[in-house]
C-alpha cells in the first residue's frame, strides 16, 4: 500500500467521522426534546444514538457499494461509534487534556 492510497483513506474515515457526529448532534439535538428523554442525560442519548448510528451507516455502505457485510464491519463500526460520540460531544478537548496530564514534562 502506498503513501497516498493510505492518505486517501484516512481522509475518507475522517470525513465519515464528522459527518457522523454531525448526525449524531443533530438527532440527538431534535429527539432530546421528546417528552419520555427529557430526564435522561444527554450524553447517554448521544451515545446510544451513536451505537445504533455506525453500524447502520456501515450497513448501507456496503449495501450500496455491494460488499458482503462482514461480522468485523459491525465491530469495527461499533468501536468506530465511540470515536464518533466523543467528536460528537465535544470530548477531543476531554482526551487532549488527559493527554497533556500524561505527558513527561522535563523541570
Amino acid at each position: 500500500m502506498n503513501m497516498e492510497l493510505l492518505m486517501q483513506y484516512i481522509t475518507y474515515a475522517l470525513i465519515a467521522i464528522g459527518a457522523l457526529a454531525f448526525l449524531v448532534s443533530i438527532i440527538t439535538q431534535v429527539i432530546k426534546e421528546m417528552p419520555g428523554l427529557k430526564n435522561i442525560q444527554t450524553n447517554a442519548v448521544a451515545l446510544v444514538i451513536a451505537l445504533i448510528l455506525c453500524p447502520l451507516a456501515v450497513v448501507i455502505l456496503c449495501i450500496y457499494l455491494q460488499i458482503a457485510i462482514m461480522w468485523y464491519y459491525i465491530i469495527a463500526s461499533v468501536i468506530a461509534a465511540f470515536i464518533v460520540y466523543l467528536v460528537a460531544t465535544g470530548g477531543w478537548e476531554k482526551v487532549a487534556e488527559m493527554w497533556a496530564r500524561t505527558k513527561y514534562k522535563t523541570k
